[in-house]
């Protein structure tokens, strides 16, 4: 669709006040950030209820406050990307808790291993984003302990969306040959200091692959941006500019 079609659509209505209030007053990672942006969130909210399905399974109940609050938290990280975040893919699943998952790899011998997952988020590249909502009420009690799923597997999506999850989000040719350079530096180095004994504040999760370092890294720079700041100076700065400024900063 051109884009003067696209402007002829309707904008979908942001949360109304009473529920917007609400979100703010259980996200402090909403309530911190300034009027423009909290406006910007609110109607990026509205847009992300209104594109995606919300499946609470597993007998899981989810009412239209904690709906929003899903979806609040999920947008965080198109604050500055915008709604075009949103693209190629259309559902949510809550689970009560932590997951499981069953996962298949085959060898370069031929050997086909079988294992299960416990998950407590998960972004498909073309399929659903699944989190845990006991996960993501324990991140708004901590808002500040670094961790925030919702933004972890928003993250991928971000990542994915130039067709590679690599690591690197689709951005202008000349910052994302930047990006692409300093991150696979930062990780290098992060793994290698893991690897030699070196101690973190950062989850070694983020050592797993490129682009779990940088869903992790977003994590910090939302919940913990002084941490991540003072370990790894050169992500936080790209991460500034991508999301913009931390609502804890």
């Amino acid at each position: 669709m051109t884009r003067w079609l696209q402007r002829l659509r309707p904008r979908p209505e942001a949360p109304p006040a009473a529920a917007w209030n609400t979100v703010r007053s259980r996200a402090t990672l909403v309530a911190r950030l300034d009027p423009e942006r909290d406006q910007r969130l609110r109607e990026l909210t509205g847009e992300f209820l209104h594109r995606k399905t919300i499946t609470p399974v597993a007998g899981l109940a989810l009412d239209d406050g904690q709906r929003t609050l899903l979806a609040a938290l999920c947008c965080l990280p198109l604050l500055e990307f915008g709604g075009e975040g949103l693209h190629g893919w259309s559902q949510l699943i809550v689970y009560p808790d932590a997951f499981r998952v069953n996962r298949t790899h085959v060898d370069a011998a031929g050997v086909l291993h079988e294992w299960e997952d416990e998950l407590i988020g998960e972004a498909w590249e073309a399929g659903p984003l699944i989190l845990s909502w006991a996960d993501v009420e324990s991140d708004l009690d901590t808002p500040d302990a670094g961790f925030c799923v919702a933004v972890h597997e928003m993250a991928h999506k971000l990542d994915a969306l130039d067709g590679v999850l690599d690591g690197t989000p689709a951005l202008p040719r000349d910052w994302q040959r930047d990006w692409a350079r300093d991150f696979q530096q930062a990780f290098d180095g992060f793994v290698a200091h893991l690897d030699g004994g070196g101690e973190s504040g950062i989850d070694p999760y983020a050592a797993e692959a490129p682009e779990e370092f940088f869903a992790v890294c977003s994590e910090y720079h939302f919940s913990a941006p002084a941490l991540l700041r003072e370990e790894l100076p050169t992500v936080a700065a790209h991460l500034q500019r991508f999301y913009g400024p931390s609502p804890l900063a």
